[in-house]
């Protein structure tokens, strides 16, 4: 079931985009208040596999509590975002987002890139492309082929190599803070694949260990979580 972005009881802008190759994009931007203090920071949400952007709307709530603009979209074939889901269509709709908060005013060093799960490895290669101020890796995986072989252990790897999101491979070609952001609890993303990310990262950056599994992270520790993310924040930006 899709939820409207209203339930939030905060002003958002519905948000129309074209991908470079012409798909069409839909998305929602979340202004942050106008005393917030940090209403020149833009957080780019690069949400996982599941659902669409209409799941989203929790960590969205609890992310402008930290006082930054929100922007979320759909990938290609997701929610109500035209065409089908591929992962170099995916890059592409990434830029397609970035390049619209660069048209509202945001500067690059001011867009952050937060990644969830598949996410991340659309975030990792956003970072690559274009010029961004922070990128975050929330219980991100290494690569595709690296966790389809602990999931599909009975697999040969190479069927599943045709789709890569190798973050662990552009980590160390990154150059902006980090965030590493993972549960012990994850059952679907091991903690180890956080690790790995971690020592690929360069300097600057953090570690977050949050509660609760792939998907349970604000019921199981919200205010952590959020705290974590402020000293990111803090320390950085």
């Amino acid at each position: 079931m899709e939820a409207s972005a209203a339930i939030l009881g905060r002003p958002f802008e519905e948000v129309h985009l074209r991908a470079s190759d012409g798909v069409q994009l839909h998305g929602w931007f979340f202004p942050a208040e106008r005393k917030a203090s940090r209403a020149q920071l833009a957080l780019l949400l690069l949400h996982g596999n599941a659902g669409n952007i209409s799941h989203r709307l929790g960590f969205c709530g609890a992310w402008l509590e930290l006082g930054l603009n929100v922007f979320l979209f759909d990938y290609r074939g997701y929610g109500r975002s035209e065409g089908r889901p591929s992962e170099p269509g995916t890059y592409l709709d990434a830029q397609a987002a970035y390049q619209w908060l660069r048209e509202k005013g945001f500067a690059p060093e001011n867009i952050i890139a937060l990644g969830k799960s598949l996410g991340g490895g659309i975030a990792s290669e956003l970072a690559l492309r274009e010029p961004v101020g922070g990128l975050i890796l929330q219980s991100t995986f290494t690569s595709i082929p690296a966790i389809g072989s602990e999931l599909f252990p009975w697999l040969p790897v190479n069927w599943l190599s045709t789709i890569k999101y190798d973050t662990l491979s552009r980590l160390p070609r990154i150059k902006v803070p980090s965030l590493i952001v993972h549960s012990r609890k994850d059952a679907l993303v091991r903690f180890a694949h956080a690790e790995r990310n971690f020592a690929a990262a360069n300097e600057p950056k953090m570690f977050l260990e949050i509660a609760g599994d792939h998907t349970s992270v604000l019921e199981s520790g919200r205010e952590d979580y959020l705290r974590g993310l402020e000293q990111y924040l803090g320390k950085f930006f």
